[in-house]
């Protein structure tokens, strides 16, 4: 495993990253598709086997069964010194006053519970999982500024918002010295390239490492287009990933399937290993998050590294892209719900 640096600092990840959404005990999150503790750790053990160093949670992820899940598991199986760990707050972890946002109070609070399930001192990269609205910029950027100062974290990142919102963020960060974003977890695939108007090119700018989340498209681009949508995640999403994916855009994502296949079938590789080697090309990602359910999609990750697209090949695989609905930053209240009308049962993450 060649390992990089993660945006502009000297910390050294794997250019894949496991994104432990996947790892939850079903009663406490998602009972249809989350694996269980005896299923995940084989998993982890043979990304760590294969030299991934970077693994990526939440403190929501099936209540925080994902936290606890990977927490024993790199305890007993790595060094802790060696592995990267990530995770995240803002979305509703308890009922009442305080159990959500990011407050200083909230902030505070869920650190030091994400470190207890976590089973370690540190985290390495604590990331705000959208923003909150209901809190001054100012109270949240100060507090994760002191996580860092009290050595509770290491790095501070961020995940989707607005271009706008994440450069005021760096603006006030910068201008009062406090601890810095240095990474972006960004929804970017061959079908969702909207970042690429504003937050892609202020990332590469400001030295900002993005970190991929959905980075094969809940699927799709793993799979021919007849198959696109049958998994069992896909399927369970419904509404939510229907808005992701753009379904008034069906002529241009079925023509990007069909090339990731006819790339694959070319190079004698999955249809995965395409798809993540594109994002590889892209000079501002760091990692696709892997949310590996098996042995196999470990291995494509890890193929994907292989995977030396040319030119014509590029061409081929975005040209076929046309605008679409561009959802990504929003977290206020007022444009969920209005969000949710339109697409009846969706949850945005």
């Amino acid at each position: 495993m060649q390992y990089i640096k993660l945006g502009s600092t000297g910390l050294d990840v794997s250019p894949i990253a496991i994104g432990a959404m996947t790892y939850g005990e079903p009663d406490r999150g998602h009972p249809v598709w989350s694996l269980g503790e005896g299923d995940a750790r084989p998993l982890i053990k043979h990304a760590l086997d294969a030299g991934i160093n970077f693994f990526d949670t939440a403190n929501m992820y099936s209540n925080g069964s994902s936290e606890e899940i990977l927490g024993r598991a790199l305890r007993d199986l790595a060094n802790r010194d060696e592995v990267v760990i990530a995770t995240k707050l803002r979305h509703p972890m308890r009922s009442g006053p305080n159990g959500r946002g990011l407050s200083r109070k909230a902030i505070m609070t869920e650190v030091d519970h994400s470190l207890e399930r976590l089973g370690t001192d540190y985290i390495d990269l604590y990331q705000v999982h959208r923003n909150d609205h209901s809190t001054p910029l100012e109270e949240t950027l100060e507090a994760l500024s002191d996580l860092v100062k009290g050595g509770k974290v290491r790095y501070l990142g961020a995940s989707s918002m607005f271009a706008w919102e994440f450069a005021k963020a760096l603006h006030l960060q910068k201008q009062h010295g406090w601890a810095r974003f240095v990474s972006m977890q960004d929804h970017y695939n061959l079908l969702a390239r909207e970042e690429e108007r504003e937050m892609i090119p202020l990332c590469l700018d400001e030295g900002v490492g993005t970190i991929i989340w959905s980075p094969l498209a809940r699927g799709r681009l793993a799979r021919g287009w007849d198959d696109a949508k049958a998994t069992t995640r896909s399927e369970t999403d419904g509404a939510y990933a229907d808005m992701l994916y753009s379904p008034d855009q069906e002529a241009s994502n079925h023509a990007i399937i069909d090339a990731v296949g006819q790339v694959a079938a070319d190079h004698g590789v999955s249809r995965a290993a395409v798809a993540l080697a594109w994002l590889h090309r892209q000079p501002v990602v760091t990692a696709p998050l892997v949310g590996a359910g098996s042995i196999m999609q470990i291995d494509d990750a890890i193929a994907s590294l292989d995977v030396d697209l040319t030119d014509d090949e590029l061409c081929a695989l975005t040209a076929p892209y046309t605008p679409r609905y561009d959802w990504q930053g929003v977290s206020d209240e007022a444009t969920m719900e209005a969000i949710r009308a339109r697409v009846p049962g969706m949850a945005l993450r």
